[in-house]
């Protein structure tokens, strides 16, 4: 039994090479680029007020533009955007045109967006992001220092649920523990590219190399696509640790949970084959370790404890509580679930009132 701690002991060194490694954006400049802030919202209307007082707190950029788009909201979200943006000069609010064939409502906002600005470094935050007020020029600081064409720095993710805290700290967790940040953006290979959409810079130049967000136009995984398009096309970038600049609370209960994960998990594997092999990896690095140490097995025991451990090191880094840790195999059988329901609810799993 003792091969069962080998990938839990893998999983642990590579979160802790991460951990020392992950770029962090804590240093701050005066931004002279010219810089765009794409934001798309759809039913939004709870987050207009606190989303609007976060961005006009920013500080540090010389020229900088903030760019909202209501995407044919069926709550107030239009109404509260004019309001509140009411006298604030680089504040625009534009109307989203109807939702073409081939695409996703966010893609088709962030393309309308994308030409409606001007700026030499694209900023795009979703609705939901709260960021600190020198959030957009520290990471546009280490964009420049690292020579980088992009960069996603990651949230903090805020999980107040009990089916939060089971799930949400696996975002961050899943990548620190399967791949070495520090290779993943000198690579070449699109299959490396990790990003989370929730808040993402990059070069307007690369983005227009990588077709802008045409070439993404009907992904669900819209981030993670247009990472592995600019990597595709030459570009070079990678996800950094944002946890001390951003937060973002992406649902609150489980059936929201159910709907996000939902419309999304069947595509992150890339076919049915490759799913059941992640299904069978999560099984055998969270759950059987348990198993086996439930029956007697101390091997059973020790990658129980490195599988606990890799959590704690992910969780440090990213401001999430540690002690949830001690229940990964409940959150990878839940992740295991998901992954199910994502394939069984195909095509009847609605979100910001549309099909997906």
């Amino acid at each position: 039994m003792r091969w069962i701690i080998l990938l839990p002991a893998l999983q642990l060194l590579l979160t802790s090479i991460n951990a020392l490694t992950i770029r962090v954006p804590n240093k701050v400049s005066v931004i002279q680029e010219t810089v765009s802030v794409l934001v798309p919202l759809r039913n939004e209307a709870h987050n207009v007020f606190a989303l609007i007082e976060s961005l006009k707190n920013q500080r540090s950029l010389s020229n900088v533009e903030y760019i909202f788009l209501d995407d044919n909201s069926e709550d107030e979200s239009f109404e509260l955007l004019i309001q509140s943006t009411s006298g604030l000069a680089n504040f625009h609010v534009i109307k989203g045109l109807e939702l073409p064939s081939g695409w996703i409502g966010k893609t088709w906002a962030l393309q309308q967006l994308l030409e409606a600005s001007s700026g030499e470094i694209i900023v795009s935050i979703d609705a939901d992001v709260r960021i600190q007020s020198d959030a957009i020029s520290r990471s546009i600081t280490l964009l420049n220092a690292s020579a980088l064409d992009f960069i996603s720095p990651y949230p903090r993710q805020i999980a107040k649920t009990l089916g939060e805290r089971l799930i949400q700290p696996l975002l961050q967790w899943s990548w620190m523990s399967t791949l070495i940040l520090t290779l993943a953006e000198r690579t070449s290979f699109s299959s490396m590219a990790v990003a989370n959409g929730q808040f993402f810079i990059v070069r307007r130049r690369a983005l227009k190399a990588a077709n802008e967000f045409r070439a993404v136009s009907s992904a669900v995984l819209d981030d993670v696509y247009l990472a592995r398009q600019l990597i595709s096309t030459g570009s070079r970038g990678v996800v950094v640790n944002g946890g001390d600049i951003a937060e973002c609370r992406m649902y609150s209960s489980w059936r929201e949970i159910e709907a996000g994960y939902g419309k999304s998990l069947h595509y992150a594997f890339g076919s049915k084959l490759a799913t059941l092999f992640v299904v069978a990896f999560l099984f055998i690095t969270g759950i059987a370790p348990l198993v086996l140490a439930l029956m007697g097995s101390i091997w059973g025991w020790i990658g129980f404890l490195l599988s606990v451990l890799s959590r704690m090191v992910s969780a440090i880094k990213s401001r999430a509580n540690i002690f949830d840790a001690i229940f990964h195999p409940v959150s990878m059988a839940l992740l295991i679930y998901l992954i199910f329901y994502s394939y069984l609810m195909r095509g009847e799993i609605t979100w910001k009132g549309r099909q997906v």
